[in-house]
């Protein structure tokens, strides 16, 4: 049974909220008095669930209910605002309260443009709908915070923002998945299929900054399922959920005989530092683990780690059969639980030192003169200096763990955990003076004298309002105390939120500062496609044309520990057409007659290996087979990995 399969199949990443509400079948009870965590079992859903679709009537919606409704969905209908009539044969509702007094909804999946979202979002909170399902591909983050800021939460029903979708895929229950990737757990719920194993419930937590709703939720619902036997954990750079987990796990081991056994991936083991790698919050900011850190941390906690997803299934089977000779007074460790499990590689685990680079896709990076200038209108001084080791380091960005704004300072340049001290406040907040407690707990952290903390305070707010004005979503300083009690600032980096202008028309002034023929041509010749490239450094012999930026990071990271060298980071974004493929020579694997009409058009000279997975996969291989192109298709990643290095040698 896939009761919300397609709306989760066409949704690359969503936003969840989870609001306490009336008894609904398996849904939570109102009350005020309770607190997020008693939402959890709103997230199984199952044949029961009533999903109500706002903004019904749009082209998205439409397709998606049609789909939905074929698998046996049961959609109660439908808000367009101040319309009633009918679509599709299901009633339309003029706001989403009058269809939750008459359809009585557990959830709602949201269809609107991305500029729209926030306040379609605040009124399902309104409403009480137990789950909310957001389209969030172009949603600006300012207002997701807007949407989520403490004192707002109170007022809602102690509603929380998250940013994930969920997948329902109900075979025989067995496997409970949480994943950050789209992709990777379409993957994944492929691989553990073949091995003959189920899905309880898969759940994304999505790619994206606000992720509410974590991986530890996940575990403490996998945990108490009954259907659930073994769990799975899909993580990628960018924040510190997959050290959250790992934590958990570490304990649950402790405190449980027999646990359940836990596999994990982590996607973005070679991902360039500092890069946006599709995912609107796949780049890991400063203080935060890498990717390699983030598998280290599993691995320790006793989590099976595996390169790539394809793995899941044989691993898992050969797990559970270990599990099933374990008694059940005996404590399960990490290290038996990979007694006999052959299929593994292990990473090897080479730290580099953090860099930062010059550009990022899917953001705006201004000049650092542009920076400067923004500063000054603020009133703060310029005061040039050359860096040293007595510097101090300001980040104002967005704390994941918190969901709200946060200021980052250390006296490290690579901002190691040791000196580095992390200060998140409500997004509501109006004004940080000297006398905050925010300002006080930073300059203690960086041990500053109290003559400077005005100055202090005024930087901060300066900050706290291009933050605000110009929807930014990373703000940096290098600054250094001179003898006098001046705050000296010697360098700035901010960056910018490209939704706000893409989706809303918002903050125009600040992106005109954008200038595409100082960036990477071929990066912005894929953005024109909605396409997003990035050019690896390196002797790259390997182009990788992936669709999805989970599973485009992993083939990255998969190739590479198999001695590959890829040139680049691909995510189709969705848009798997042969014009597209034509156009940018490009090879999409979701849809086997693009790769096939754009070899045909282009006269390709160079060998291309095409791996396909999916719905469609036979059907693929098939019209590939009788093409006569010269095409190398795979089933397996391993044997078409092995293939493409091959050739590529």
């Amino acid at each position: 049974m896939a009761n919300l399969r397609s709306l989760a199949t066409q949704v690359r990443r969503t936003s969840l909220l989870r609001v306490p509400a009336r008894q609904t079948n398996e849904f939570s009870t109102s009350s005020r008095n309770h607190s997020y965590a008693d939402t959890l079992p709103n997230l199984k859903i199952g044949a029961h669930t009533r999903v109500l679709f706002q903004g019904f009537t749009g082209r998205q919606a439409t397709a998606n209910v049609k789909e939905s409704l074929a698998w046996g969905t049961k959609i109660v209908g439908g808000v367009k605002p101040g319309i009633e009539g009918e679509h599709l044969g299901l009633p339309v509702f003029p706001s989403v309260r009058t269809a939750q007094e008459k359809a009585k909804p557990d959830a709602s999946a949201i269809y609107v443009p991305g500029d729209q979202t926030a306040k379609a979002i605040e009124e399902a909170i309104e409403a009480e709908i137990p789950l909310v399902v957001a389209v969030a591909e172009h949603v600006p983050i300012h207002d997701l915070l807007r949407v989520g800021d403490p004192p707002r939460r109170l007022d809602i029903v102690a509603a929380y923002i998250t940013r994930r979708f969920i997948l329902c895929f109900r075979h025989s229950p067995k496997q409970g998945i949480v994943a950050k990737s789209g992709t990777l757990s379409y993957e994944t719920v492929a691989s553990t299929t073949r091995a003959g194993l189920g899905q309880s419930l898969c759940i994304s937590m999505g790619g994206d900054v606000l992720a509410g709703t974590n991986f530890v939720d996940a575990l403490k619902i996998f945990e108490s399922d009954p259907d659930t036997e073994g769990i799975i954990l899909v993580g990628e750079i960018g924040g510190t959920a997959e050290i959250d987990a790992a934590e958990w796990i570490k304990v649950y081991n402790r405190r449980t005989a027999n646990p359940k056994p836990i596999m994990a991936l982590v996607g973005g083991l070679h991902a360039p530092p500092g890069r946006i790698m599709g995912h609107a919050g796949a780049w890991t900011a400063l203080g935060e683990p890498d990717a390699k850190s983030k598998y280290q941390a599993l691995e320790r906690a006793g989590a099976v780690m595996v390169n790539h997803p394809e793995k899941f299934g044989e691993g898992m089977k050969t797990l559970l059969n270990n599990r099933s000779r374990i008694q059940p007074t005996q404590s399960s460790k990490a290290p038996n639980q990979k007694k006999g499990l052959h299929t593994m590689r292990r990473v090897s685990m080479n730290r580099e030192q953090r860099t930062l680079p010059s550009k990022q896709t899917r953001s705006l990076f201004i000049k650092e003169f542009q920076a400067i200038d923004m500063l000054r209108e603020k009133s703060i001084s310029i005061h040039e200096a050359n860096p040293s080791d007595s510097d101090i380091f300001l980040s104002l960005t967005i704390d994941r763990t918190s969901l709200s704004p946060c200021v980052i300072a250390s006296t490290d340049t690579n901002f190691a955990s040791a000196h580095t001290g992390r200060f998140p406040f409500a997004y509501s907040t109006t004004e940080i003076s000297n006398k905050s407690s925010t300002i006080k707990s930073i300059a203690s952290h960086l041990q500053l004298p109290e003559t400077i903390h005005q100055k202090l305070a005024e930087l901060v707010q300066a900050l706290w309002e291009i933050f605000k004005e110009k929807e930014a979503y990373l703000l940096e300083i290098r600054a250094k105390l001179s003898t006098g009690g001046i705050l000296q600032i010697q360098n700035a980096r901010f960056g910018f939120d490209d939704a706000a202008f893409r989706s809303s028309g918002r903050q125009k002034e600040v992106h005109s500062l954008r200038n595409p023929a100082e960036e990477v041509r071929e990066e912005v010749e894929a953005e024109k496609d909605g396409i997003v490239y990035v050019k690896l450094q390196g002797e790259g012999s390997i182009g990788t044309l992936v669709n999805g930026a989970g599973l485009a990071m992993n083939t990255v990271d998969a190739l590479t520990i198999h001695g590959g060298h890829c040139a680049n980071f691909l995510d189709t974004g969705g848009k798997a057409t042969s014009e597209t493929v034509k156009s940018s020579f490009r090879v999409i694997t979701s849809d086997p007659r693009g790769i096939i009409m754009a070899f045909r058009d282009l006269e390709m000279s160079v060998p291309v290996v095409v791996r396909l997975r999916g719905t469609n996969e036979e059907q693929g291989q098939r019209m590939i087979a009788e093409s006569g192109l010269p095409l190398h298709a795979f089933d397996s990643f391993e044997e078409a990995a092995k293939k493409v290095i091959g050739l590529a040698g």
